[in-house]
């Protein structure tokens, strides 16, 4: 079952919103945690190390990072999305959103 998710990358987003894309990304992050493999390509890309890892957690650009990594392998975006019975379009929109926001609180 899909759980569709409209998320909405307006600059103006629901706090529930954001909370469900913070979510999602924490799902993620869970996904790539469950195997040793991916958390180990994670954190080589990253630059990050288990050490490291919940440090960068407290970043509010780190969720949208961790989305921003899985669209960039779709195999791995698409693995992700059916083990969590998502809509990869559902993992884009939350990306969208979270780095919109991210960006925002840079500025």
């Amino acid at each position: 079952m899909k759980r569709n998710q409209n998320f909405s990358s307006s600059r103006h987003s629901s706090p529930a919103l954001r909370e469900k894309a913070e979510a999602l990304a924490i799902e993620a992050l869970g996904f790539l945690a469950g195997d040793a493999e991916r958390l180990s390509r994670f954190l080589d890309l990253s630059g990050l190390t288990p050490q490291t890892l919940r440090a960068a957690a407290n970043q509010a650009s780190f969720l949208g990072a961790v989305l921003d990594y899985l669209a960039g392998d779709e195999s791995l975006l698409v693995t992700f999305a059916a083990n969590g019975g998502h809509d990869p379009e559902s993992v884009l929109r939350a990306r969208a959103l979270l780095s919109v926001e991210a960006e925002d609180e840079g500025a």
